[in-house]
Order: structure tokens, then C-alpha cells, then sequence
């Protein structure tokens, strides 16, 4: 009998750096991908002041899905006073974020440095709110 997969579980990895938790994912973000994946950032967004910065540079694809799963993180995150980074450094997917309007709505970083995983003080947002 033939073995039907419904696709790899969604490859990502977290360290908490300064505060911070950083969030690498890896490959597809789709539509198999993204409810296990929102699951989780749902569990990371869950306490007040939630500090996230999710990597993207290792993302080869995402789709309709992928972004909902980035919007729910933004939402959550700053309906708890917190702050969400994505790292982008693809033209294709920064190019993808502004076709959907997205762009101006995240807080967008070229790359990842330690500097940028300090939680924010006290009283202090993020800079991309609307």
C-alpha cells in the first residue's frame, strides 16, 4: 500500500537571544505548513509583551496562507503590547509583501544581529503599527 504523506512538518527553529525569541523558518510556508506553524507562534504570543523576530531568509515559497500566518503573529503580538521584526533579505518575498500591502505594515530587518533581539524598554513600541 502506497504511504500518503501530507507534507513535512514545518522546519523551524527558536532561540531566545537578549529577551527576544527568534524564530528561523525554513522552506515552504504554505498551506500544509502554516496551521502547525501558527500554532506555535500562537504559544509565543500567548504571555504579555511578546518580543518576536522571525527569520525568512531561509524561506524558498510562501503563499495566501503564509501570509495570514504573519498578519495573526503581527495581530496577536501587538494586541499584547509586544513587538514582531521579520528578517527579509529576498527580493522575491520583500517584493511579495509590498504586491500584498504588507511591506509598510512589519517591521522589516536586512539581517539578524544580537543588537536587534534586545526586548524594547518599557512603554516603547514598535515603529510599524498600522
Amino acid at each position: 500500500m502506497a504511504d500518503i504523506s501530507t507534507g513535512p512538518a514545518p522546519c523551524h527553529t527558536e532561540r531566545v537571544i537578549g529577551g527576544t525569541t527568534v524564530v528561523e523558518m525554513r522552506g515552504e510556508i504554505d498551506m500544509l505548513t502554516a496551521t502547525p506553524l501558527s500554532a506555535r507562534l500562537d504559544t509565543l504570543t500567548a504571555g504579555p509583551r511578546p518580543h518576536l523576530v522571525l527569520d525568512l531568509r531561509p524561506v524558498t515559497f510562501i503563499d495566501g496562507s503564509g501570509l495570514r500566518l504573519l498578519c495573526r503573529a503581527r495581530n496577536r503580538v501587538l494586541a499584547r503590547q509586544g513587538r514582531l521584526r521579520l528578517v527579509v533579505d529576498s527580493g522575491r518575498l520583500l517584493r511579495i509583501l509590498r504586491v500584498a500591502l504588507l511591506a509598510d505594515v512589519f517591521e522589516i530587518l536586512p539581517d539578524l544581529h544580537t543588537d536587534h533581539c534586545d526586548a524594547p524598554e518599557e512603554g516603547t513600541v514598535s515603529a510599524a503599527t498600522g
